[in-house]
């Protein structure tokens, strides 16, 4: 059988198809992940972003819900956030063996009602005591507590305060009310020392924790509150005549140390030392200069009749508002031609010569030239004073602390009295965010027209 071999011939475009099917896997790509320019410029943003957040954002955050709790340090079951009811054990275990020791004491030397009295105060002491006793958590921590303070040794946060069910206080709080009206129906002049045992019991009570979240109490009772209304009313006041006053003064000192003449420069450094000196420093040199015995321009305002007597000026309530107003509009004022001037020098000259030429006064070339192409860096410049001066605190508080009879009180100085001057954090916080908001409306004015005068003149190239 002959044997033949096969050869099989390979067609050129049957090889050329192949190949355009199954195409050669290609490398992969170095960088497989590809972002837009979109994503790339909010990668670039977010560091800002989360500074802003970290920076401004979270005290407010924190100031809000510090709002919604009533927390005041001159309060020992209020000075933090109590979500639960508790009892101090610090304070409970320091005072209960004392109120047992001086209700003994009374009860050796008192006469038969009075010593029927106190019995019955002690044996509702006590029963309500070994009442607590029967949990396991309270029995322990009364025995290290009682330990540490045998010991002179602080009591660590974990052992200071004990947990108690909504029962368990209000048993705890009726206990002690009853206690309270037994000795009240005493007569203190039939105890030996009556102070210690009120005393005692009064800090026992105090020693009962209660849950104070109060939800938005604060803000409601602010705004039923007519010293809020009048501290907004004296800071809007305050704000809205200083500014305006603060932009015409820039405005002309701006448009003069534009000329170019002799000694500009010195001028120009002279014209802000006022806004360079500190508030305070400004604040105090002004108290002396209206001191109503020897003030300066106390005297120089008498002299030509602004004012009825020297001691007017910050005695009074619009004397006390003129006097703030003065002040801050001789320092900052300087700021706002800074800025102003800043406008000015952008503005091209050749606009000038083709208005001169065409015949135009200076007062034309001003409100149709200056005014119109400075009207941007006004805004800006009314934006930064007008948060600032919204914002006033230590001007005000040195020069007359907010009086008198609260009559210069602003908002900010208001928030300060309440938080630090009363410790009440709670309601304190609330004004912060009051104060917050205020600003926050301000600025989105402010940007809303600072943001449609930039569209209308793009619309208008």
């Amino acid at each position: 059988m002959r044997q033949t071999n096969l050869r099989q011939t390979v067609d050129p475009s049957a090889s050329s198809s192949s190949t355009e099917t199954n195409p050669p896997t290609r490398r992969k790509d170095r960088f497989p992940l590809r972002l837009s320019e979109k994503t790339i410029g909010y990668l670039f943003v977010l560091p800002t972003i989360l500074l802003i957040a970290a920076i401004a954002i979270w005290p407010v955050v924190r100031s809000f819900w510090l709002s919604l709790y009533d927390i005041r340090l001159n309060d020992p079951a209020k000075t933090a956030i109590h979500r639960t009811y508790g009892l101090d054990m610090e304070v409970y275990a320091g005072k209960y063996p004392l109120l047992l020791r001086a209700l003994d004491r009374e009860i050796k030397q008192a006469d038969a009602p009075t010593k029927t009295s106190l019995a019955q105060a002690k044996d509702r002491l006590e029963s309500l005591h070994d009442e607590l006793m029967k949990d396991e958590d309270f029995a322990e921590r009364w025995e290290e507590v009682n330990r540490l303070l045998d010991a002179f040794q602080p009591v660590p946060p974990n052992l200071k305060t004990v947990d108690l069910d909504r029962d368990e206080a209000e048993r705890v709080k009726a206990t002690l009310r009853d206690v309270e009206k037994t000795l009240a129906q005493i007569d203190p002049a039939k105890l030996q020392r009556p102070n210690d045992v009120t005393g005692l019991l009064s800090g026992i009570s105090g020693a009962l924790i209660e849950p104070n979240f109060v939800g938005f109490a604060h803000y409601t009772r602010f705004l039923h509150e007519p010293r809020l209304w009048m501290a907004l009313w004296n800071t809007t006041v305050f704000t809205v005549v200083s500014v305006s006053l603060e932009l015409v003064l820039g405005l002309g000192i701006a448009l003069l140390i534009n000329r170019s003449f002799k000694g500009r420069g010195l001028v120009r450094a002279a014209v802000l030392i006022p806004w360079a000196i500190p508030t305070v420093i400004s604040a105090l040199m002004w108290k002396f200069l209206y001191d109503g015995q020897n003030g300066i321009v106390a005297k120089l305002f008498a002299e030509i009749g602004i004012i009825d007597n020297m001691a007017t000026l910050l005695t009074t309530k619009w004397g006390a508002m003129f006097a703030v107003i003065f002040a801050d509009v001789w320092k900052t004022t300087p700021f706002m031609a800074l800025l102003l001037l800043a406008g000015l020098q952008t503005i091209p000259q050749s606009l000038y010569e083709a208005a001169e030429v065409d015949g135009a006064s200076r007062i034309q070339q001003f409100f149709r030239i200056t005014l119109p192409l400075l009207k941007p860096t006004i805004l800006v410049a009314l934006l930064f004073r007008t948060l600032d001066a919204f914002r006033v605190f230590d001007l005000i508080y040195v020069l007359t602390g907010g009086g008198p009879a609260n009559s210069t009180e602003t908002i900010s100085i208001y928030a300060y009295k309440t938080m630090f001057a009363q410790l009440n954090f709670g309601a304190g916080s609330a004004l912060s965010v009051i104060v917050f908001l205020c600003v926050a409306l301000i600025s989105i004015f402010y940007i809303k027209l600072l943001g449609a005068n930039v569209l209308g003149e793009e619309k208008a190239r």
